[in-house]
């Protein structure tokens, strides 16, 4: 099975699954797909019309890192369930921060 992680030179990228329209906002720690490819599993309520789901994530992600939602950008995926989203700073502190993530 595939990381969702990937360390980049300024940040890292995470893959992620995400489900609009849920009852709460809400990361679900990691699963894997039939290719065997994991993601972070995510929820948020926004609904998926003009970018609303996408900014609900970064926000989400943002608050989980401890860092501002300027450094959080969905760069793949935008009308996809499954995301690369990018986080910018300090990859071996945001890989540290993220790995706690993905332990839950």
């Amino acid at each position: 099975m595939d990381a969702p992680l990937r360390l980049r030179r300024d940040g890292i990228e995470l893959h992620v699954r995400l489900t609009p329209k849920s009852a709460a906002d809400a990361l679900e720690g990691v699963e894997a797909t039939a290719d065997g490819r994991s993601h972070l599993k995510a929820r948020v309520r926004a609904v998926p019309e003009k970018g609303a789901a996408n900014a609900a994530l970064e926000r989400l992600l943002a608050k989980a890192l401890g860092v501002p939602p300027s450094s959080v950008s969905v760069t793949g995926g935008a009308t996809s369930r499954l995301k690369t989203v990018r986080v910018s700073g300090d990859p071996a502190l945001l890989a540290l921060r993220a790995g706690e993530l993905l332990a839950t």
